[in-house]
């Protein structure tokens, strides 16, 4: 085979990275998904992760958990404390909630 020449494989790949004070989980978790219309449970979950696991069409509120009232930039910095509406709750035509604090903040 040539240098720089392409060999196809059947082997997946799946990358992962964290900060460097945090330690690697036991198992790879699958990230939730609205499967069968209904909204999964984000609690303790990245915001980002969130957003990505709900339909674009879906209507999606964030919100700082603590009095602050800071808004959310950097959705992947950001963890679910709570939702409205609950899981398992049918999505359609459902606004969805979020409230969330830092990674490195404690939910109230």
């Amino acid at each position: 085979m040539e240098a720089g020449a392409f060999k196809p494989t059947d082997t997946d790949l799946d990358f992962g990275a964290l900060k460097l004070r945090e330690d690697c989980p036991a198992k790879n978790e699958k990230p939730p998904t609205a499967e069968g219309g209904k909204v999964p449970n984000f609690a303790g979950e990245s915001v980002k992760t969130a957003r990505s696991a709900l339909d674009s069409g879906v209507s999606l509120t964030v919100k700082d958990a603590l009095p602050d009232d800071r808004w959310v930039l950097v959705e992947s910095n950001w963890k679910v404390c709570t939702q409205e509406p609950a899981a398992g709750t049918s999505l359609y035509g459902q606004p969805v909630t979020l409230k969330a604090v830092k990674f490195e903040e404690s939910c109230p």
